[in-house]
């Protein structure tokens, strides 16, 4: 979305971005780590196995370090989304809104995977299973599926002629 539509500021993308990163961070964190306990922050590395009391203790540090980080998403996006309602700004249309969260929680699933999964290792989706990798592939084809779905969705909902959206100009009929 560029430009003001019919007089009035664009509504805000990022706090809607920063909404699903936080909420899908809340999403792996507790359901992952707390109700199923697949794995926590440090479980694939032998300095911290949750099979000791050291260990667990320094795992749920660790989670709660997550938590605290994704915390700070959802406020930043929170403090963002009012701000620009303060300015005037009309938050985005339904499908927007949503398809920006599924795009902050899949961009979430994709770079928290990449990094604590594949390139420092130091969890997986499943550290309880003996072959981690079909889970942890599994996880980031659920982020580029959330990603390419908030994407339609963004897309669907964004009511400008298309030649708005693209930036095309249009002659005006006349």
């Amino acid at each position: 979305m560029s430009g003001p539509v019919a007089g009035r500021p664009r509504p805000p993308l990022l706090p809607g971005l920063l909404l699903g990163v936080g909420l899908g961070g809340f999403i792996d964190g507790i359901v992952l780590h707390q109700i199923l306990q697949w794995h926590h922050m440090l479980t694939a590395t032998d300095r911290y196995p949750s099979s000791t009391i050291a260990g667990l203790e320094a795992n749920t540090l660790a989670d709660g370090l997550f938590h605290l980080a994704t915390w700070v998403f959802v406020f930043v996006g929170m403090w963002l989304a009012i701000g620009a309602w303060q300015q005037g700004r009309m938050a985005p249309p339904w499908r927007v809104h949503i398809g920006l969260l599924l795009i902050g929680w899949g961009g979430f699933n994709l770079v928290e995977g990449l990094i604590d999964h594949h390139l420092l290792r130091v969890h997986h989706v499943r550290d309880d299973v003996s072959s981690p990798l079909p889970w942890d592939l599994g996880f980031l084809a659920l982020g580029a599926v959330l990603v390419l779905g908030g994407w339609s969705l963004v897309r669907s909902g964004d009511r400008r002629p298309s030649a708005e959206r693209t930036g095309v100009a249009v002659a005006p009929n006349g």
